[in-house]
């Protein structure tokens, strides 16, 4: 089982060319950052300059005639791309811009992981459309361990968070990474059980890898690059907009061997990604739930349609994934080191001695404000010490 940090691999350093500029030949990443603020080169048709040209200064100096015989790319695709290239000020500043974003990255001590890369992910490169970089924080090699995909709402119920939680620790102790976005609800609990059970977890951002907007406080995000890693194809300093979450969603599905929905609604970015596995034959699983939970209406749909294996233990995905590496499931995870709680968390625990109570009760006992109090539940809940029962009643966990 992949454990712990790796140091990451050391920069190669691009030597000057022998001709007489100062200006040194960009390397891979740098051409491949220049190559994607050409408008209308997508991914697809940056592989087949990459296929015609390499990943060399020849494809920087292509002309129309070239362009144009390149399959994919068309004559007025050709004649704009010719044109920006031809152009000195275009090139300048396209490569100010990718200079600037590998500084970033070096500051963010992130890898810069491009295509041609032999640490760019395997199973990423089978999908129809994989982008040409990834920025990554942490260690690069925690996106080459075999791993689950496990996303859902934001809005989780407890029976969400619990099957979340115990799905993911059985995954973990059988060698699996836990890959998820780092939204609220779901994706969180899927990270949170990862790196308490001592595994890896990678999280998906729909946006740069510096702008970790859902968790502003530190509370998890270091844990995770402790273990694994945080990765994006989205610039460096780009801004969580609605329109990169779908890409997101496509590379959360494309990373990993299955995709897990716990909880979901008929539309909502897990469903997407659902799709996107489909798309990408990657087995798919779900969590049952209520016919009468909304959060439920997504994943039982996708068991209804045969689109999606329903899920009862870890043991159902083992059986799918890689049956004759995991023949038996382990269900003893290693301990994990005790939380320590801060006063307000010590004091809401001291209140529950007495049995489970409503959250007005509580507020009452320990003197917090409700809107206080729930971010502080909630972190109680992440850390296995309580639970929440319908109706806004909390209990402290049996062990």
């Amino acid at each position: 089982m992949f454990r712990g940090v790796a140091p990451p691999p050391e920069r190669s350093s691009t030597p000057l060319p022998p001709t007489m500029t100062t200006t040194p030949e960009p390397g891979a990443a740098l051409l491949l950052l220049i190559v994607s603020q050409l408008p209308g080169i997508g991914p697809s048709r940056a592989r087949a300059l990459l296929n015609r040209f390499g990943a060399t200064p020849a494809l920087l100096e292509a002309d129309y005639d070239a362009l144009r015989q390149i399959p994919g790319i068309g004559e007025t695709t050709a004649r704009e791309t010719a044109e920006r290239l031809a152009n000195p000020a275009w090139r300048d500043k396209a490569r100010e811009k990718g200079e600037n974003q590998l500084a970033r990255a070096e500051r963010l001590e992130a890898s810069v992981i491009t295509i041609l890369d032999p640490a760019y992910p395997p199973l990423l490169k089978e999908i129809y459309d994989p982008p040409l970089l990834l920025f990554a924080r942490g260690n690069p090699e925690a996106l080459c361990v075999p791993s689950l995909a496990v996303v859902g709402t934001r809005k989780a119920t407890a029976y969400g968070k619990q099957a979340t939680e115990f799905i993911c620790r059985e995954m973990v102790n059988n060698g699996y990474a836990i890959l998820s976005g780092l939204a609220y609800g779901i994706d969180m609990m899927a990270h949170r059980a990862a790196v308490e059970s001592n595994g890896v977890t990678i999280a998906v951002l729909g946006c740069g890898i510096d702008r970790i907007y859902t968790d502003p406080a530190g509370r998890l995000w270091p844990r995770i690059l402790e273990r694994g890693a945080i990765v994006s194809e989205e610039w460096i300093g780009i801004k969580p907009e609605p329109g990169n979450f779908p890409r997101r969603n496509r590379l959360i599905a494309g990373l990993a061997q299955g995709t897990l929905i716990v909880e979901s609604d008929i539309k909502g970015g897990s469903m997407i990604t659902a799709s996107y596995a489909l798309e990408q034959n990657r087995e798919v699983f779900a969590i049952p739930g209520s016919i009468f939970s909304g959060t439920s209406r997504g994943t039982n749909y996708l068991i209804q349609q045969n689109h999606a294996k329903p899920v009862f233990s870890a043991e159902d995905i083992l059986a799918e994934l890689n049956p004759a590496q995991h023949p038996a499931l382990k269900t003893h995870p290693e301990a994990s080191e005790p939380f320590d709680l801060n006063i307000e968390e010590s004091c809401i625990v001291e209140a529950l001695q007495s049995g489970a109570m409503h959250i007005d009760l509580i507020a009452e006992k320990t003197g917090l404000k409700i809107d206080a109090l729930l971010v502080h539940l909630f972190e109680l809940e992440l850390k296995r010490i309580i639970e929440q029962e319908p109706g806004q009643i909390f209990r402290k966990r049996t062990p």
